[in-house]
């Protein structure tokens, strides 16, 4: 979810699809990561007549980016244009938009208009509302730990955003006027059926929504929803109601958990047209004889432990390389030299 942000072709004015890598600036071990992450998308979307593949945003406090985690798009049905939906921590330029107290926004409102300036998206289609401070400094250092949204249906908590009821109503006054009356389903959890504690602690909105071959949807939430008594219970009660959710499941995710990362770190969604997806770099597609070299390679690579020491050792240096040379070659994709 925090390597890019993403935009299908039938939004974009040059109906080409779009992808900005984030740069993570919010954090100086993380912002690292952007020019490698961009290399990655640049051999993977790498036709220029059919994807757009933008550098990170200068990687500076006023354009703070974390990708996809803090963006959702809506749409009546994949292949068709979509409302997309930037959510921002704070201004820059703007010093009457509120702040968090306690911890950083990691996304600006800047950064976000910079990145649908990019895509070259619509006004119509494209929506940008605040996260609400009190949610920042409660933990909700993404969007996706307080909301989650797929196709025509976005679930999100009552403390989510400025103004929630307010914002809801943009929502859906926004999809109105483009989709008129196919259905929206906006599923608001209030707080004292969830308590904004409860809901950074069991990672419910962190969760998963995948769609399904029957038209329907799979609430895929982390081990902790199930534990919580209220999270289940919203949970359950998403599934029962009239909506497109038709089954929760559960998946254990605590060591990932235990880094802040439940199933909405696979959120980052890449819409694309039979004729897009032929273009893709077919090295990364999964099957089962790619994944039976992945879980080889991270056997035999992926260290348990590591010590003060070995983080002194040039030996680790040369260990990771070797270990990122190999999985270059298995997924097709050469690079230069790490060293």
């Amino acid at each position: 979810a925090n390597a890019a942000t993403v935009s299908p072709s039938p939004d974009c004015g040059d109906s080409r699809l779009h992808v900005t890598p984030a740069n993570l600036s919010s954090g100086l071990h993380r912002s690292i990561e952007a020019a490698e992450t961009h290399a990655v998308l640049a051999r993977i979307f790498a036709d220029e007549s059919v994807f757009c593949l933008h550098p990170p945003l200068p990687a500076a406090a006023a354009l703070a980016d974390e990708g996809a985690a803090n963006h959702t798009r809506l749409c009546p049905e994949p292949g068709e244009r979509g409302l997309e939906l930037f959510v921002y921590g704070q201004s820059a330029m703007d010093n009457s938009v509120v702040r968090p107290k306690l911890y950083p926004a990691r996304q600006t409102l800047e950064a976000s208009r910079a990145i649908a300036r990019h895509h070259r998206l619509s006004a119509e289609s494209t929506l940008f509302v605040q996260q609400n401070p009190a949610a920042i400094d409660a933990g909700v250092f993404h969007n996706d730990v307080i909301s989650v949204g797929n196709r025509n249906l976005l679930l999100v908590h009552e403390d989510a955003f400025v103004e929630c009821e307010a914002t809801l109503g943009k929502i859906r006054s926004a999809w109105q006027g483009m989709f008129g009356e196919e259905p929206l389903h906006l599923w608001r959890v209030e707080r004292r059926r969830l308590s904004l504690d409860e809901a950074v602690s069991s990672y419910l909105f962190n969760s998963q929504l995948l769609s399904r071959p029957d038209g329907g949807m799979t609430l895929l939430c982390p081990a902790e929803v199930r534990k919580s008594d209220s999270a289940r219970s919203v949970a359950e009660a998403i599934a029962g109601d009239d909506n497109p959710v038709s089954e929760v499941r559960y998946v254990d995710l605590r060591q990932s958990m235990n880094n802040g990362g439940g199933p909405a770190c696979l959120r980052l969604r890449v819409s694309m047209t039979p004729d897009e997806f032929a273009h893709v770099h077919p090295g990364v597609l999964l099957d089962d004889a790619l994944y039976e070299r992945l879980v080889d390679w991270a056997v035999r690579h992926y260290r348990t432990e590591l010590s003060a020491d070995d983080l002194r050792d040039p030996a680790l240096v040369v260990e990771t390389c070797e270990a990122i040379d190999e999985l270059e070659t298995i997924l097709e994709m050469p690079s230069s030299s790490h060293f």
